[in-house]
């Protein structure tokens, strides 16, 4: 079973050539014959399903600086810049001085090699993508800019490059919703989770989202008037996406009640008509609400609805955490899911830690079918009802934490691992077996020491070289552990 998004993944790229207005009148047909090249990367970026503006090709710096308004007011996520054939760097000095996107230099040669018995100039010009690349990157540290990343490689026939650039693509997909989400928040942190605390404009300032304070009143209201076949039909699309065993060891466990499932369908279709009517890319939450109220049997059985949502790509979190939300934006806007975790127990005789949590999950990463359990009280939590219970896919997985600093700046705390074969506690929540390098003790202790929050996103695939590149575009430190 799968989640579809409630909406795609997009970016809106630019590209543009360079060259050397000089070499038009001695070598004709190069200005035609490089603007072909163009067209094909504009093709290959294309094929990454991204909104892409052509600029066509530049050749001085005259067309650089009429070039610059123009690539401002396309509200572009990310730029390639063609390292067409020799190219002076006043084509790219006043683009990467002004502009504040990405630009990646893309230098990928029509020819493996040179035919050297038939070799010319024209065939060198043709090939010369990489010439001009230091001094671009040079003009670019000049202007107090970090060196431009650079995609090397050739035109056809190069996977290495290709993949390259659709990782700039996913990036760029990233980027386009950081900028513009609009992330609800409603309650508080958790009493006492002193890590989780964050500057909603602080979040502003570093990834460009806006932070919707919400009241939980709304979505009371709007519980009210759902209607008993919307009802139904949200208890449908659980039972269809959810397994419901019998209870196993664990005796604040049992097999979903019909209660249980109802409520869950219930706060759900409400929960699905609050983001709409609030416009809303993600919700952070932790409210307790008054003992034995509406209020605290509505906010205390959000998790099913939420695992939905999170699956979808709407990203959900509970306890309040607005920056492992943020966290788990970017791993689903990467494609790679993106499930509210923390680590659980040690298994020493095994080498690995149990990561998981209680609350919403991204159900599209589960390692087969996700369980719904019912829960006679929420361990540390106020509330009862039905929870999510899943291991993520066995595989490579990728930890994402984002902390705060000393001096107020946020951090991003990466690692890869493995999740492998094994049982999990039957307990009503995801635990995965997560394996890391070099083992259980030093990992865990190299992790702690980066300071990150006790939260972090988890997803599918090994991605920390590309979590890596997003930091550096927003300008944050990133360690990698």
């Amino acid at each position: 079973m799968h989640v579809p998004r409630r909406k795609p993944r997009t970016a809106n790229v630019g590209i543009f050539g360079v060259g050397h207005y000089n070499y038009w009148p001695q070598f004709d047909g190069l200005l035609d014959e490089l603007h072909r090249k163009l067209d094909v990367l504009v093709g290959k970026v294309q094929s990454c399903d991204v909104d892409v503006t052509n600029f066509g090709l530049i050749d001085n710096a005259e067309g650089a600086y009429a070039l610059l308004p123009r690539l401002k007011a396309a509200d572009l996520d990310l730029i390639f810049c063609d390292m067409l054939t020799y190219a002076t760097s006043s084509t790219f000095g006043v683009l990467v001085r002004d502009l504040d996107v990405p630009i990646v230099l893309v230098a990928l040669q029509p020819l493996a090699a040179l035919d050297y018995s038939r070799a010319s100039t024209y065939m060198q010009l043709c090939n010369d993508d990489f010439c001009s690349v230091p001094e671009f990157t040079g003009v670019a540290i000049r202007m107090g800019k970090r060196p431009p990343p650079v995609i090397l490689g050739t035109l056809d026939d190069d996977p290495v490059a290709d993949a390259e650039l659709a990782e700039w693509c996913d990036i760029a997909k990233v980027l386009h919703d950081l900028h513009r989400a609009r992330i609800g928040h409603f309650g508080h942190v958790l009493e006492s989770m002193l890590d989780m605390h964050c500057d909603p404009t602080g979040l502003t300032a570093a990834f460009g989202c806006h932070i919707v304070q919400t009241e939980p009143e709304d979505l009371l209201r709007l519980q009210r008037t759902v209607p008993e076949e919307a009802i139904t039909a949200k208890e449908g699309q659980i039972l269809e996406m959810f397994d419901t065993p019998d209870p196993k060891s664990d005796p604040i466990t049992r097999k979903l009640t019909d209660e249980d499932l109802h409520t869950a369908a219930r706060v759900a279709v409400a929960l699905d008509r609050f983001i709409d009517e609030k416009a809303l890319d993600g919700l952070a939450y932790y409210y307790e609400a008054e003992p034995d109220s509406p209020m605290r049997r509505l906010v205390t059985n959000l998790i099913v609805g939420n695992s939905l949502l999170t699956a979808a790509g709407f990203p959900m979190c509970g306890e309040s955490d607005l920056k492992t939300c943020i966290a788990m934006l970017i791993m689903d806007r990467l494609d790679m899911g993106g499930s509210f975790a923390e680590f659980h127990p040690i298994d020493f005789r095994e080498g690995f830690v149990l990561v998981g949590h209680d609350g919403p999950h991204h159900i599209n990463i589960a390692e087969g079918r996700p369980v719904l359990r019912s829960l006679l009280k929420y361990h540390g939590k106020p509330g009862s009802g039905a929870s999510v219970e899943f291991k993520i896919k066995e595989g490579p997985i990728t930890m994402l934490s984002i902390g705060i600093t000393y001096d107020g700046r946020f951090k991003f705390v990466v690692a890869e691992g493995e999740s492998v074969h094994g049982p999990i506690p039957p307990t009503g929540n995801t635990n995965t077996r997560g394996y890391f390098q070099p083992d259980v003790r030093t990992f865990l202790k190299r992790w702690v020491a980066e300071g990150p929050t006790h939260h972090f996103a988890l997803g599918v695939g090994h991605r920390a070289g590309t979590i890596e590149r997003i930091a550096e575009s927003l300008g944050l430190e990133c360690a990698v552990v």
